[in-house]
């Protein structure tokens, strides 16, 4: 069942067109990777379907339900969780703290415990941390918690921005890790990333943006083995 379905979406910063009538869709349990170039488009439709930034034109719905006009705070209570790129942490707050920003909505707040529980057994080098301050944290942790901020969120779909800009490879491998365990449980995800060759062997379906628009869509083992997309987007 399709989950989040975005239809002819454009996005424009003044004049300029960012996203050129996209049209792709995320089914339920799926775990679905948006990639391609730097500065093409990928983020920008996050922040869309998010409502940080608003569609010239287009639908967005999830589970059925237009949220294409909904403000931001309408739509993380719909379902949509933004990991967004970066760490964006409350600096000067504790891990724990930081984690419980992540329930700050009525439903997910009754859940608040439990969510932690479920964040510190993933993430139990978080559970020795939770009252370390968040600006003394290695990138590695900064970014596990962000992920766990969005985790105390519940929602229907996680979106992650970038998860593995900037760590160090053993720490990528961490990060995906992880993400792959939230998959196999059946969460919905969608992922942003520009390593392409990383996410390819994980992802159940792929989706290419370059130069705002959708240019191929497939599995990851059809992404590898395509040679115009060998040849054009890796380079080989």
């Amino acid at each position: 069942m399709t989950l989040l379905q975005i239809e002819n979406l454009i996005v424009s910063y003044g004049v300029q067109r960012v996203i050129k009538g996209i049209s792709f869709s995320v089914a339920e349990g799926e775990f679905a990777a948006l990639v391609g170039p730097n500065g093409h488009g990928k983020t920008t439709v996050l922040r869309a379907i998010s409502g940080l930034v608003r569609a010239q034109s287009g639908g967005l719905h999830l589970a059925g339900r237009d949220i294409t006009r909904l403000r931001p705070d309408r739509i993380v209570a719909e379902g949509v969780v933004h990991v967004p790129q970066g760490d964006l942490l409350f600096p000067g707050m504790s891990v724990l703290d930081n984690l419980r920003m992540g329930a700050y909505l009525p439903a997910a707040a009754a859940q608040e415990s439990q969510r932690l529980e479920e964040v510190f057994s993933l993430l139990p080098k978080l559970r020795d941390r939770q009252q370390q301050i968040a600006s003394t944290l290695s990138g590695g942790e900064r970014r596990m918690v962000g992920i766990g901020r969005g985790l105390m969120a519940g929602g229907q779909i996680l979106m992650l921005d970038e998860p593995s800009l900037g760590l160090a490879p053993i720490v990528i491998d961490q990060i995906y890790e992880l993400v792959q365990t939230l998959a196999r449980s059946g969460r919905t995800i969608l992922v942003v990333e520009e390593n392409a060759v990383r996410i390819a062997d994980m992802a159940d379906r792929m989706h290419l943006l370059d130069n705002g628009e959708i240019t191929w869509s497939g599995s990851g083992q059809a992404f590898l083995s395509s040679p115009d997309i060998i040849a054009t987007y890796l380079g080989g």
